[in-house]
């Protein structure tokens, strides 16, 4: 039975924009069709960080406890079903199981049940000014862009839910004289440069080898043994691969402290354009694709412009034409991503239709590229 449900993201941040949880909505026609879909995801389930589930615009009501539902996974309870008897049911049951619950869409007229103890509640910024009376840590959500967040935190918001950060940024400025350096090592991999040229490089900043090598010894990469040099990462991994970590590297180069929600969305976008991808593209294609959603987000993160980052480097006329004019055989897939974190799913519902793909497919890529991107945080 092909599955009629798609999910869609976005992260959860504290006062100091680190990631608190992952948000996912799940956007189906009815709760039998969510919790088949649900429970066809156990095994790529998010586990670094709480999950909180939206069940979008459906009613929660008792059917949810069909599915198994994983540890530190917290159910949002919208605050306009708090009195339907089946969403009281389902509170009743989620209580006795011991899952945790958070209200969502929350304002300082909501009546409150007495024998629920909210862990996070949400609101719509947009409606409420001040969280005061709310209970439980208070997140915002419906910020424009980043300078709301700050003012959001000021008035007593706990953190926030939504992509406020990737508007509002600084201007662009120059690009930074450790950005270039990375960038540097990425053209003498693409180029394949004697190994003792890049090496020479690496030694000038001691703390870049060890961050590479952490990286490719991560559980992500999935290798039987530890790598312990450059010259050793070349000879199991090759240069294809090593380009890919580099790239990698270069999106996590930034000493902003807000930068971390930035940095996950960008590496989920490009594992998840890798995993659709694969049944598009060559194998030899696959870190090309990873690249190009990595890369994203590379001039909110080094704080320049797309253009002046990319004149910089040599990267395939896929990457650049999908990262700068929304076009070539790349540009679906990176929109696909983007839809990935769109709140109603209405547009990843178009864009999946147009390329054909289950929505089974997609949302397995989704949580794979959520559970990459975390497992590489510090």
């Amino acid at each position: 039975m092909s599955q009629t449900t798609l999910l869609t993201r976005e992260p959860v941040v504290n006062k100091k924009h680190a990631i608190t949880a992952n948000r996912l909505i799940a956007h189906g026609p009815n709760m039998a069709e969510v919790v088949q879909a649900l429970n066809a995801q156990a095994e790529v389930w998010p586990t670094h960080h709480p999950v909180f589930l939206s069940l979008g615009r459906l009613v929660p009501t008792p059917e949810l406890m069909q599915w198994q539902i994983p540890e530190h996974t917290s159910i949002e309870i919208p605050a306009q079903t708090l009195a339907h008897p089946h969403t009281q049911a389902l509170m009743a049951q989620l209580r006795a199981a011991g899952v945790a619950m958070n209200l969502i869409w929350y304002t300082p007229e909501t009546t409150l049940p007495a024998d629920i103890d909210w862990r996070f509640v949400l609101m719509d910024a947009r409606r409420v000014s001040s969280p005061a009376s709310a209970p439980g840590l208070k997140l915002a959500w419906g910020l424009p862009q980043l300078g709301a967040f700050r003012e959001a935190v000021d008035a007593g918001f706990d953190g926030a839910s939504g992509w406020f950060f990737l508007h509002g940024n600084p201007p662009a400025k120059e690009l930074s004289p450790g950005h270039a350096q990375i960038i540097r090592l990425l053209n003498l991999v693409r180029n394949n440069a004697e190994i003792r040229s890049i090496e020479a490089v690496l030694k000038q900043d001691v703390a870049l080898s060890y961050k590479l090598l952490r990286y490719i010894n991560s559980a992500g990469f999935g290798l039987m043994c530890e790598i312990q040099s450059f010259r050793h990462a070349v000879s199991i991994l090759g240069y294809d691969a090593l380009n890919k970590w580099l790239s990698l590297l270069l999106i996590t180069a930034t000493r902003d402290p807000s930068a971390p929600a930035m940095m996950q969305t960008a590496i989920a976008r490009g594992r998840f354009m890798e995993e659709i991808g694969a049944s598009y593209f060559d194998a030899a294609e696959a870190d090309n694709l990873f690249i190009t959603g990595a890369f994203s987000l590379l001039h909110l993160l080094l704080g320049t412009s797309m253009q002046a980052v990319l004149d910089e480097m040599n990267l395939p006329t896929a990457v650049t034409d999908a990262l700068v004019h929304d076009s070539g055989e790349f540009a679906p897939f990176l929109r696909l991503a983007r839809h990935c974190e769109g709140f109603d799913g209405a547009g990843l519902r178009q864009a999946s239709t147009e390329l054909h793909l289950p929505f089974d497919q997609l949302n397995r890529a989704l949580l794979t590229g959520l559970s990459f991107a975390d497992s590489l945080q510090a």
